[in-house]
């Protein structure tokens, strides 16, 4: 082990070319937009459906139950629900139904009390 370098002194190589490669525009050919599989176009089909939803609740009065499908993981759906609502700029509830969710627009009463309390100074 000569200057206390042991096994690592490998050197880059450098050479000379030609400056063409370095002004011409890259040429990589672009990823083509491949086709979505049928379950992510499912997934986006019912993100749709979800943001459409949502957006015909304006009151109160308006709840909607989402009924899960065999095989769908209840807490998924209910994420999915909170993304298109985030989408969609509602405030929603989302709580437990006998088939799934039932989803309206966030009340006063209807929010949830749990964790911190709100400062009033805020």
């Amino acid at each position: 082990m000569e200057g206390g370098l042991g096994k690592r002194n490998a050197v880059a190589k450098i050479r000379q070319v030609d400056v063409s490669m370095l002004d011409k525009p890259k040429t990589a050919a672009r990823a083509k937009s491949r086709e979505l599989s049928p379950a992510a176009a499912a997934r986006l089909a019912q993100h749709r459906q979800m943001v459409r939803m949502l957006s015909k609740i304006n009151d109160r009065d308006t709840v909607f139950e989402v009924r899960l499908e065999p095989g769908e993981k209840p807490l998924t759906v209910r994420q999915r629900l909170m993304k298109a609502a985030k989408e969609a700029n509602k405030d929603i509830v989302v709580r437990k139904s006998e088939h799934g969710w039932l989803v309206g627009l966030a009340t006063d009463d209807r929010r949830s009390r749990r964790g911190r309390r709100r400062s009033s100074a805020a």
